[in-house]
């Protein structure tokens, strides 16, 4: 196992600001990547889940295998409205960025990704600007990732790195259901 390194040598550089959207399967699989990756190096990374709540396949990895990677949940295991959010959405997704914000602030990880964020901002479970004053007021060494559909364009002006996963093809198209070890 790689030496744990301090925060101020782990990220000698600025954080960067990363996005990974569009309309693809594969978006939290590649921050989970991005996390796995960070761990690898002796980084503590935080992944707030918005608008999602089932003990996914990487909660029960990063629980059994990898301490140094924390996951915080915070919705429910449904779908939610888009034009009709349930007060309970709202009030989760809400819960979820003021965690995001005690979490930047503390300076405790070297990685914070907030897996499903944009979808959220699109939703309006959280208002954009409040997402964007995060990215201006993060701690400089911080790396953060944004993941979900609808990125806006502001959010992705303000990025240094955005990724748009399309989709091409899709097994769910021919009437493949969701699978343990691909889906969740």
């Amino acid at each position: 196992m790689p030496p744990v390194q301090s925060i101020q040598a782990a990220t000698a550089e600025r954080g960067l600001v990363m996005v990974i959207t569009g309309n693809g399967k594969g978006k939290t699989t590649s921050a989970f990547g991005q996390a796995l990756r960070a761990v690898g190096q002796g980084w503590k990374v935080c992944i707030i889940q918005f608008m999602k709540g089932r003990k996914y396949g990487e909660i029960l990895a990063a629980e059994k295998y990898l301490p140094d990677l924390t996951i915080i949940q915070s919705g429910l295991d449904s779908f939610v409205m888009r034009d009709h959010p349930a007060p309970i959405d709202v009030d989760l997704a809400r819960e979820g960025m003021e965690k995001a914000r005690e979490v930047v602030k503390s300076e405790e990880y070297h990685m914070v990704i907030l897996d499903e964020i944009n979808v959220a901002v699109d939703f309006n479970l959280i208002p954009e600007e409040e997402v964007l004053d995060l990215i201006r007021n993060k701690p400089p060494k911080l790396n953060l990732i944004l993941t979900g559909r609808y990125a806006s364009a502001r959010i992705k002006e303000r990025a240094d790195m955005v990724s748009e996963i399309t989709e091409v093809k899709h097994h769910y198209h021919s009437g493949i259901k969701g699978r343990a070890g691909i889906e969740y």
